[in-house]
């Protein structure tokens, strides 16, 4: 990415426009974090709730006092363990934080993304910026530019191309605006990673917790419907729904001989592979001519928690029907 590229860029911001940034999760919809106009624009474009709050991104921690207006050691700790990289921190706002970006709420989300082209970006703006992942409410995040083109076409001033996202999820998004931190969204950064670094065990998402990005029941859905079926039960789902529908899978196994699937799509076995892999692969079998989309779930193990808890979200999203009884059986 050239200076002349990234200066443009700035000087969009500046004015209140939408600049679609790289960072090593997916692709986000910038604005001034500082610029209420602005940031109703990424509503707007995204056709978002205006109550769901918007994560800001910044250059580094040193900028945390801007933003929070308090920070306690969980913060720093994590901060320092984890940033730059793929982990957003919710904390109390300061009183300068506008509503727009909050949700209204008393807590603001942070995050210092790793990409270089978000880092040269963030370094020559000089302040926060608000940044959801660039792609319509509720759909899958864009992990490409093309996909960004897809999702936002000309509602946005700038692309900058920084190529396919590294981690290709969400960021892990922690509570540490209570006394006890709160794991809110799991992601690349794993709940273990964290609880190593604080030494207390995380809390988990309630009634009370802040609203965050990604955590509606529905998200991260294709236009297809999606179903997810367990290991045991997928061939018997195949079989099922292909009496009736054009079925494409995604599995982590090659496709049997015997299969009446249309299109069989295998992803990597190993849960960040899969992970990075998850958004692109979504969209091109939604693209590929069926009608629904059956995914092998995931293992129940905690290296593959962020990966579920997108496909679940997906399956809601969706509005996929049951199509079975059996428990190993999971849609909307």
């Amino acid at each position: 990415m050239d200076q002349k590229s990234i200066q443009t860029a700035v000087t969009i911001l500046r004015a209140g426009g939408l600049v679609v940034f790289p960072t090593e999760t997916v692709y986000g919809l910038g604005a001034d974090a500082g610029n209420a106009s602005a940031v109703r624009k990424i509503f707007a474009a995204k056709e978002r709730p205006a109550d769901h709050p918007v994560i800001v991104h910044l250059a580094s921690e040193r900028q945390l006092s801007q933003w929070a207006s308090e920070i306690p050691p969980a913060v720093e700790q994590l901060a320092e363990r984890f940033w730059p990289g793929p982990l957003t921190l919710i904390v109390k706002r300061a009183k300068s934080v506008i509503d727009e970006v909050t949700g209204g709420q008393d807590t603001v989300g942070l995050r210092v993304p790793s990409h270089p082209v978000a880092q040269a970006l963030l370094q020559a703006f000089g302040a926060g910026i608000a940044a959801p992942s660039a792609n319509r409410f509720g759909r899958v995040s864009p992990t490409t530019v093309g996909h960004v083109r897809e999702e936002l076409g000309d509602r946005v001033d700038l692309i900058l191309d920084g190529g396919a996202c590294d981690v290709g999820i969400e960021s892990t998004i922690v509570d540490v605006s209570g006394d006890t931190p709160v794991l809110l969204r799991p992601g690349r950064i794993s709940e273990e990673e964290i609880e190593a670094v604080l030494h207390v065990p995380l809390g988990r998402l309630g009634a009370g917790s802040p609203r965050v990005s990604g955590t509606l029941a529905a998200h991260y859905a294709p236009s297809l419907p999606l179903v997810l079926a367990s290991s045991g039960m997928l061939d018997a789902v195949v079989r099922e729904q292909a009496s009736r529908r054009v079925v494409a899978v995604l599995a982590r196994r090659p496709r049997p001989s015997y299969s009446s699937a249309t299109v069989w799509m295998v992803g990597p076995r190993d849960a960040a592979q899969f992970a990075h892999y998850l958004y692109a692969g979504l969209r091109q079998l939604d693209q590929c001519g069926c009608s629904v989309i059956i995914v092998e779930a995931p293992p129940e193990t905690p290296d593959w928690a962020a990966v579920r808890d997108r496909l679940e979200r997906a399956a809601v999203g969706s509005g996929a029907k049951p199509i079975a009884a059996d428990s190993a059986v999971r849609t909307a």
